[in-house]
């Protein structure tokens, strides 16, 4: 299995650091949050991953050429963002024919066993999401019997989005999405034709999509489902007031 590390998003709500650093460089206990990130996939036999760039790509680019936990490729997003689902998409040469991948976001620290994880995905799914009963605006929506994907739902809207039209959230199990996920390299065909069917690739430059977008599309069509982590716990640093706390928390768990 390989990996891919979101890291190429501007990492706004962390300023002022990452007026001078990207997301992935920011430090946690002294260390820069892709080393955690790196480190737990090695940690599960992991021992390749790729990594998108694009605020401060250079430094990135340069930290994943001198350290010696992994091999990391750089997937290059200069030119424009590409969002989670184009991200991956144009990432497919470095992880096509690896048979499954796993995707974790750069600034999400958890003690999540990722080989428990990997020993959930069944045979036959596209897409693996691991998820949790936390609380959460925006939901994933669930069959509670099956665990297949079923859609999407804000709370604090009441919007609903979803393949199937008569759904109704109070009879599905709605789950926070924790950006870390595996997919089959089968995936690669069904993004191109999300993409194609929502007229993303006629101007020859690379899809831009979010991958939340593509999975309501593709569940009615693909096998995509969730599993869900008891007593997980995990932090999003994605916020100026959660690098302390997330300190706090590595001294008390086990990555």
């Amino acid at each position: 299995m390989k990996a891919m590390i979101f890291a190429a998003g501007l990492g706004t709500r962390l300023r002022p650091l990452t007026n001078t650093l990207p997301k992935a460089l920011v430090p946690v206990c002294g260390k820069p949050l892709i080393e955690y990130v790196c480190r737990k996939l090695k940690s599960c036999g992991i021992d390749e991953a790729v990594v998108n760039v694009h605020h401060f790509a250079d430094m990135v680019e340069a930290w994943a050429a001198g350290q010696d936990i992994m091999t990391l490729k750089v997937s290059d997003e200069r030119e424009r963002l590409l969002e989670t689902g184009g991200a991956v998409l144009h990432a497919r040469h470095y992880l096509d024919g690896c048979g499954s991948f796993l995707i974790h976001n750069v600034d999400i620290i958890s003690d999540l066993d990722l080989k428990w994880f990997s020993a959930q995905v069944g045979q036959n799914s596209m897409a693996t999401l691991l998820v949790s009963r936390r609380e959460s605006s925006r939901q994933l929506l669930f069959d509670p019997d099956t665990m297949k994907l079923l859609g999407w739902h804000n709370r604090q809207t009441g919007e609903v989005r979803s393949p199937y039209h008569d759904i109704d959230p109070v009879d599905c199990l709605s789950l926070a999405f924790s950006g870390i996920h595996i997919m089959s390299d089968s995936v690669f065909d069904a993004l191109e034709e999300y993409a194609s069917s929502h007229g993303m690739l006629l101007s020859g430059a690379p899809a831009r999509f979010s991958i939340i977008d593509f999975y309501i599309w593709a569940c009615a069509r693909h096998d995509i489902r969730g599993v869900c982590a008891e007593n997980l716990h995990m932090m999003d640093v994605g916020k100026i007031g959660t690098i302390e706390q997330a300190e706090a928390m590595l001294e008390n768990i086990a990555l």
